[in-house]
């Protein structure tokens, strides 16, 4: 006869780490969620980029001066070890000269005075030699005391070309420091951007077109006043600046070549006359006007001289922010060229958009 048994109850501990359990699983679900990082939305995503830019922009600069000090520096330890190797010849030159007549000296001298005008053939001519192995001595005195300040001299030139080096190499590697500073820069831009969709990301750039439509906009009719205003053509009709033919020749030129940039894409470190950075515009337009200016905003600000801003000229750099890591080229009626950051051309824009430091003139 089969055997029926009643299937063994579970216990109350084992129903209770059951229960345990499963309350825990749960409440690491809700935990979860409630801590999930949400999705940042885009302006979230452009005020973090802004920033990033901004700092980019700042570690840009300072990349802009290290490379700057870096070609200074090449220039002066060429030019250093240039003087060091042709003043080693000029002393090996002296060197063997009073090596010659002190040999030579030896050789005379080896021979007792008496002796040797008893021997002479010619008393007269050694008396002549003698005067002159006196004026030799003489020489030879001058000489030693003109190899001695060579020596001294290719000392101090010696050690100014490694005191340069030093500083050469301390400046190549701030620059690749700068350099690896704003590249990771750009990659934590392009690391938010792409959190964006598609549909965000184009919203962005289209903004960022209106916004340099607008300016391009704005500047025309700054021009379109000026002329109006002044009774005489802008300078540029086509383009619309605001500058007129009252501008002086080195001025006009300058702008004549910032306009010609207009367009021309963002690329930090950049010069021209392709790419350029902020400061890499405004010293290349006016070094297509002839003259050179210092290649950093900070030392555009430090090396030219201010004027206020009701003073303020087109030609004029206009420069920005407290630690001055942005500028512009001024163009008249509140608006200059310039270029703004990754990711955008060189444009119009009002000079009233950012914080102004200081107004400068070349």
């Amino acid at each position: 006869m089969a055997s029926h048994r009643r299937p063994k109850s579970p216990s109350r501990a084992r129903i209770s780490v059951l229960t345990a359990a499963a309350a825990t699983a749960v409440a690491l679900s809700a935990n979860s969620g409630a801590h999930a990082d949400p999705r940042p939305s885009k302006d979230e995503v452009k005020e973090q980029i802004d920033q990033l830019q901004e700092q980019a922009e700042v570690a840009t600069e300072e990349f802009n001066g290290a490379t700057e000090r870096q070609e200074q520096l090449q220039q002066q330890v060429n030019e250093l070890q240039d003087q060091v190797a042709q003043g080693q010849a000029e002393l090996t030159e002296m060197q063997s000269t009073l090596g010659a007549v002190a040999s030579a000296q030896y050789r005379t001298g080896g021979i007792d005075p008496s002796l040797q005008l008893m021997l002479s053939e010619d008393p007269e001519a050694y008396l002549d030699k003698a005067s002159a192995l006196d004026q030799l001595t003489a020489e030879q005195t001058e000489s030693l005391e003109q190899i001695a300040a060579k020596k001294r001299e290719l000392d101090q030139q010696r050690a100014e070309a490694s005191a340069a080096l030093e500083e050469l190499e301390s400046a190549r590697a701030t620059a690749a420091e700068k350099k690896e500073e704003i590249q990771e820069k750009l990659q934590e831009q392009q690391a938010l951007l792409d959190q964006l969709t598609a549909e965000e990301q184009a919203a962005l750039q289209e903004a960022e077109r209106q916004a340099a439509a607008a300016a391009a906009a704005e500047a025309a009719e700054a021009a379109e006043r000026a002329s109006r205003d002044t009774g005489r053509e802008s300078l540029n009709t086509d383009t619309g600046t605001a500058v007129d033919v009252a501008v002086s020749g080195h001025a006009a030129a300058a702008v004549a070549a910032a306009e010609s940039a207009l367009g021309s894409p963002y690329v930090y470190g950049a010069s021209g006359p392709n790419s350029f950075d902020c400061s890499g515009l405004t010293s290349w337009a006016w070094r297509q006007a002839g003259v050179t200016i210092p290649r950093t905003s900070q030392g555009q600000l430090s090396g030219l001289t201010q004027v206020s801003l009701s003073e303020a000229q087109p030609g004029d750099l206009v420069i920005f922010y407290g630690d001055a890591h942005h500028v512009g080229m001024y163009v008249g009626d509140g608006m200059m060229i310039h270029a703004p950051r990754t990711g955008t051309v060189v444009r119009y824009e009002s000079i009233h958009n950012m914080p102004i430091n200081a107004v400068v003139r070349v």
